[in-house]
C-alpha cells in the first residue's frame, strides 16, 4: 500500500481546518478566533539568505530585549567628525523588509545607494532572517515588533535621509515614526501593504470562518498588537505623522497588495505612483529600472507618475 502524496495530505489538512472553523463558528467562536489568531501571527519559515555586495559591516542591536541583526555599507566619501559618529555625505538610508522577507532582499539597491554617497542600513526583523525572536516568542511576531526593531536600529545609526520599505514594512515605518524616535526626510514604499482588513478578508475566506469567529479574532489582534485592526492601515497612520516627500512603486499584477488599494494610498498621501508590469511582489525590489528610480528620487529627482516599467529582472 502506497503512502498518500504531499498534495493529498495538504488537501486533507485544509479540509479538516475548514471543518473545524465551520463547527467552531457555532459552538466555540472564541476558541476558533484564538486558533485563527495563532495561525495569522505565526511567522513563516525564514527566507534563505540572498547575496549582498561585499564590504558590509555586520551589527547587532537590542530591540525590546532581543537581538536584531543587520549590515551597513558606507560610501567612499564617508568621513569622521571629531567627537561625533561618522557622517556619510548624503545621509543614512534604512531598508525595511516585509512579512516573510529579510534585509538582503534589498541587495540590488546597496551599491547604487553607496555610489550616490549614502550610508545603507539593512536589518532583519524579529523571527526573520538572522535576527532572534522578539517578546511574542520564537514563532510569532507582528508589524509592531517590526516597527520597534526599526526604531532600535535607527537609534544606533541616527537620523535618516530616507526609509525604503517593502510590503508590511510600510505600516511598520509609519508606526515607528508615530510612536518611536524614527525621523526621516524622504520615504519610498515598494509594493506597500495598505491595510490589514483586506488581507484578513482573504484569510477568512480561505479558512471559511464566519463573523463570530472574525470578531473574536479581531479582539485578540487588538490586544496583541496594541493597534486596532481598523487603524492598521497605511492611510490612517500617514495622516498621524509629519508629511514627507514620498514615492510609491508597485506592480499592477501584485497578488499580495491589491493595485486599487495602492492607487488609493498614493492619492491619499499625494505621492507619485510608479507602476511596473510583470514583476510581482518580490522581483520588483531588484529590477534595474526600479532601483534607478529609487536612487534618483532620493537624490532629488522628481519621479514621473506616467512611467511604466516592464519587468526586466530574472
Amino acid at each position: 500500500m502506497s503512502l498518500p502524496d504531499k498534495s493529498t495530505i495538504v488537501r486533507f489538512r485544509n479540509e479538516a481546518m475548514r471543518a473545524f472553523f465551520r463547527y467552531g463558528e457555532h459552538v466555540a467562536p472564541r476558541r476558533a478566533g484564538r486558533v485563527a489568531f495563532d495561525l495569522w501571527f505565526s511567522a513563516p519559515p525564514r527566507m534563505p539568505e540572498l547575496p549582498v555586495p561585499a564590504g558590509g559591516e555586520p551589527f547587532e542591536v537590542l530591540a525590546q530585549g532581543h537581538v536584531v541583526r543587520g549590515m551597513t555599507w558606507t560610501s567612499p566619501g564617508f568621513e569622521t567628525v571629531a567627537a561625533q559618529p561618522p557622517q556619510p555625505p548624503a545621509g543614512v538610508v534604512y531598508l525595511v523588509h516585509g512579512w516573510g522577507g529579510r534585509g538582503s532582499q534589498f541587495g540590488a539597491l546597496v551599491e547604487p545607494l553607496v555610489e550616490a554617497g549614502f550610508r545603507v542600513v539593512m536589518f532583519d526583523a524579529p523571527v526573520h532572517g538572522d535576527s532572534d525572536h522578539g517578546p511574542a516568542g520564537p514563532r510569532r511576531t507582528s508589524g509592531v515588533e517590526f516597527a520597534k526593531a526599526l526604531d532600535a536600529v535607527f537609534c544606533r545609526f541616527g537620523p535618516a535621509e530616507a526609509v525604503v520599505a517593502h510590503s508590511m514594512g510600510t505600516i511598520s515605518t509609519y508606526l515607528a515614526m508615530r510612536f518611536g524616535w524614527l525621523g526621516t526626510e524622504r520615504l519610498v514604499f515598494v509594493a506597500p501593504m495598505v491595510q490589514f482588513g483586506s488581507l484578513l478578508d482573504q484569510f477568512q475566506q480561505a479558512l471559511g470562518f464566519g463573523p463570530r469567529t472574525r470578531r473574536a479574532m479581531e479582539r485578540n489582534v487588538d490586544e496583541f498588537v496594541g493597534v486596532r485592526v481598523q487603524e492598521f492601515d497605511a492611510r490612517v497612520q500617514a495622516a498621524r505623522v509629519e508629511r514627507h516627500p514620498t514615492l510609491v512603486i508597485t506592480d499592477r499584477g501584485d497578488r499580495q497588495t491589491p493595485y486599487a488599494e495602492v492607487v488609493d494610498f498614493a492619492e491619499t498621501i499625494n505621492a507619485p505612483l510608479i507602476t511596473t508590469e510583470g514583476l510581482g511582489h518580490r522581483k520588483i525590489l531588484r529590477d534595474p529600472d526600479v532601483v534607478r528610480t529609487i536612487v534618483e528620487f532620493l537624490g532629488g529627482y522628481a519621479a514621473q507618475e506616467d512611467e511604466v516599467f516592464a519587468g526586466s529582472s530574472a
